[in-house]
């Protein structure tokens, strides 16, 4: 397998890329004002950087410490056009518009996450701790040829640092305001002559930044306790072939995203009895919509969040003259508890809580030319089968003992062949195809229906789903000195589901499909790299939910259609100084959508009868309104500047990111005002550079907002961005 390192760091640089298999070819010594020549295997295989027909952003190891990146979340703010948004502990990302906010057993994210090439399926286990991260890449735009399942949106790529036979270790320790602990340490030698070993840890703890108005209530409700550790043994069987094994385990104990607080949008509180007269409880206690607060009473019980993970992972790695041969060979099983005031006041309206157990198992062979010829081409198969359990699913509701709301379980099975092929047809000009034939099941499934009137479960068990689809890829890419300019067509595709928990019994949910049309332009120069891109989506039958009685339902949008524009760039403009910026400009919207939800408070006691104070929804007309999760402008801007001091040399950074108003909801009813986030850092080196010391600030202007809104029938809750934090950390590498 080709490795190679990432150049030095840089907060946003989008042409310097890299894949989960490769990492970029030189490291340049600091200061030096030159753009090294990088390889990427952003299709996976070898080329040239700004030869890539792609729009990539990419973070190498140094680009993600200096922005202070914590968990993946984070890279949010690094990338044009991407947004992390969460579903209670639900991690939901969007790429140019295109997530999903589906919660039911089998709703997979349209965003491929790959972890070292192997597809992360799990949205709760999604928004990992960057601990031993080499690189971070952003693929934009369906990536359905070549990665894998529903990336309709993009894939996230997450790359780690193989065992190397040289001992080396680094162990980091910091403290942050809210009382925040991290440590985080990494280890690899070998043992003998062709066995190598690895070892990552990180613990991160805090009291969370969330206050509760109750009295009686727990404090620091938002409290946070997390451990990875992941280890690797690596043996070469001979200069050409090698196996890596990996076990991972993490365990998490994380409220932050669960906490909620009830939200305000358009001058009405949005809770269950606003306004109506005879509702159980005061309007004026025990409720809060201010930032940084919660209002949960110690007379009920507390929200919580638990993850285990356990992954084992096999890499097979073979070199031949005429191909590389890689095997991919994965099965991870995730366990979580989760308990929350789904009604975000101090009163017990309901509670929920549900446990969700996830068994994967994905099997990948991937075959890439070797030989210096005008063809070059991937080609592979991948196996992919995911039960997902949600069971059981409980409720309490006016303070009643828990008792089942319900269950469900599926299992979703994905058997794809792909192919990908860049011939040259003259000295500049180059043209790529490529497809991938998928067969998908959605299987094995029941939900058990519950009477509440009686207490009676029956568990209803669907017909099986099969679908099959064919995604191809075309390109035509002109290459110039130091540049090139390309034109794309993709399709993407996200499997159709069995939406288990809708109300009145299990429905099919069909397929999404999405015709992406590009053209772009990429130029890497000695100090100045710039890319920029437009894109066209015809996006079909999307996949959105709703929360009736607070149980997802999923069903199918009409049409939505996407377009913009984004561009990057770095400028060396000293050998001490160097700058990034990066902006994106969209306009999603729904073509068609006459049957999406909106919400309202049913006051009338006679016509509302056992919905009386609930919020109730209603069908309501979104055509043309503005995509959930799709701002029209994102934008972030880095600034680092280096000198030597004391032995050693000081780096300062300064990176900040701005989003225009976005939309949580199809029907544009609840969202977020724009707003921009601060981030600044400062680090001392040794000259030898075994040692560091950083002092960092993120959020320093302490903007309000919401990076979660949800609604349901019991109230409109909302999630806040961290505010100011200050942080210390210290380094030692050996």
């Amino acid at each position: 397998m080709l490795k190679i390192k990432h150049a030095s760091g840089y907060l946003l640089p989008l042409v310097l890329v890299t894949t989960p298999y490769t990492a970029i070819a030189q490291e340049s010594d600091r200061p030096k004002a030159m753009i090294e020549e990088i390889m990427v295997t952003a299709q996976r295989r070898e080329e040239r950087a700004h030869n890539v027909p792609i729009s990539i952003t990419s973070m190498n190891e140094d680009a993600l410490r200096e922005a202070n990146v914590k968990t993946l979340s984070d890279i949010a703010e690094l990338t044009p056009a991407l947004r992390f948004d969460y579903n209670a502990a639900f991690v939901q990302p969007t790429i140019r518009g295109i997530g999903t906010a589906v919660v039911t057993s089998g709703g997979t994210s349209n965003v491929g996450i790959y972890v070292d090439g192997f597809y992360s399926a799990n949205p709760l286990a999604a928004d990992m701790e960057m601990a031993n991260i080499t690189a971070v890449d952003v693929l934009k735009g369906p990536q359905g040829t070549l990665f894998g399942r529903n990336a309709t949106g993009g894939a996230i790529l997450v790359t780690t640092s193989d065992p190397e036979k040289d001992f080396r270790g680094t162990v980091e320790a910091g403290y942050e305001r809210f009382n925040a602990r991290k440590v985080k340490a990494y280890m690899t030698t070998g043992v003998t002559e062709n066995l190598m070993v690895d070892l990552a840890a990180s613990y991160r703890a805090g009291d969370g930044f969330v206050n509760n108005i109750i009295p009686n209530g727990p404090q620091d409700p938002a409290q946070h306790e997390n451990t990875s550790i992941r280890g690797g043994v690596k043996l070469e069987l001979s200069e050409t072939s090698s196996l890596l094994f990996r076990y991972t385990h993490h365990d998490i104990n994380d409220a932050t995203n669960i906490v909620l607080t009830t939200g305000k949008q358009g001058g009405e509180t949005w809770r269950a009895g606003e306004g109506a007269e005879f509702w159980p409880y005061p309007a004026d206690e025990g409720i809060t919509t201010k930032f940084r607060e919660t209002a949960l009473s110690g007379d009920y019980p507390t929200p919580k969040f638990k993850l285990k993970s356990d992954i084992f992972q096999v890499t097979g790695s073979f070199e031949f003259p005429w191909a590389s041969f890689f095997s991919y060979t994965q099965y991870r099983e995730d366990d979580t508890a989760t308990l929350y005031d789904q009604d975000s006041t101090a009163h017990p309206v309901i509670f929920n809580k549900f446990y969700i157990n996830d068994t994967t198992f994905s099997q990948e062979f991937l075959l890439v030319s070797n030989q210096e010829s005008r063809l070059q081409w991937t080609a592979g198969a991948f196996y992919f089968n995911y039960e997902n359990t949600f069971d059981p699913i409980d409720y309490s509701l006016f303070g009643a003992p828990f008792t089942k709301a319900s269950g469900s379980n599926s299992v979703t099975e994905t058997l794809a062949g792909f192919i990908d092929a860049t011939y040259q047809l003259t000295d500049r000009l180059f043209l790529t195809l490529g497809g991938r034939y998928s067969h998908d099941e959605f299987s094995d499934s029941w939900v058990d229906i519950v009477d509440f009137s009686t207490g009676n479960i029956d568990r209803v068990k669907p017909a099986d789903l099969s679908d099959n689809n064919f995604t191809p890829r075309i390109v035509l890419r002109y290459e110039m000195d130091q540049a090139s300019v390309y034109a794309s067509y993709t399709q993407g595709y996200k499997a159709p589901i069995i939406d288990l928990i809708r109300p009145g019994g299990p429905a099919n949910v069909n397929s999404e499909q999405v015709d992406a049309f590009e053209i772009g332009y990429k130029y890497a120069g000695d100090k100045l790299s710039f890319n920029i891109a437009g894109w066209y989506y015809d996006y079909k039958d999307l996949q959105v939910s709703s929360y009736p009685r607070g149980l997802s339902s999923v069903s199918n949008a009409a049409t939505a259609e996407i377009y913009g524009v984004e561009a990057e760039t770095r400028y060396y403009i000293t050998p001490n100084l160097d700058i990034n910026v990066g902006a994106a400009w969209m306009k999603a919207e729904y073509d068609s959508f006459p049957d999406a939800s909106r919400f309202y408070v049913c006051r009338d006691m006679l016509a509302c009868g056992d919905s009386y104070g609930l919020l109730l929804p209603v069908t309501y007309d979104a055509s043309g309104l503005s995509m959930a999760r799709a701002p029209e402008v994102t934008a972030n801007l880095g600034i680092r500047y280096g000198y030597d001091l004391l032995e050693g040399r000081l780096t300062h950074s300064l990176n900040l990111y701005h989003t225009s108003k976005v939309y949580f909801d199809s029907a544009a009813q609840f969202y977020q005002d724009a707003y921009t986030l601060l981030g600044i850092r400062s680090e001392w080196q040794s000259g030898t550079g075994r040692y560091s010391f950083a002092v960092y600030g993120d959020n320093i202007t302490n903007e309000n907002y919401y990076n979660q809104s949800t609604v349901n029938s019991f109230g409109g809750t909302v999630t806040w961005g961290a505010p100011a934090t200050w942080g210390v950390s210290a380094r030692i590498d050996f």
